[in-house]
């Protein structure tokens, strides 16, 4: 009877490390099942940021050809400028110094 009962206790044993194992491996599937969810979530999250980084350069290149474009309005702007400020010194210039020949002839 001895035996009997030894060998349901080693069999008991063996079914208890049988179970411990299980345990471990269902909690190790669980562990994989979490970062598998993890992973997942940050290739999404990369994904949406490549696209938002895409759409930033898109954005950026427009926003480029528009200071291109203000760039060159700006410049010839900045020529009709001082083309109105050269005739109106020039304008200036030339009645004063036409003036006081007015003034010496008419006396």
């Amino acid at each position: 009877m001895a035996t009997a009962q030894e060998q349901r206790r080693e069999a008991q044993q063996r079914l208890d490390r049988i179970e411990e194992k299980i345990d471990k491996m269902s909690e190790a599937i669980i562990s994989i099942a979490r970062a598998e969810e993890k992973i997942h979530t940050l290739t999404s999250f990369s994904k949406q940021q490549s696209e938002m980084i895409q759409h930033m350069t898109i954005r950026l290149d427009r926003l480029e050809n528009a200071v291109q474009a203000n760039a060159s309005t700006v410049n010839i702007i900045n020529k009709i400028f001082w083309i109105i400020i050269a005739a109106a010194a020039t304008a200036v210039t030339g009645m004063l110094i036409m003036d006081p020949l007015h003034l010496v002839h008419t006396k």
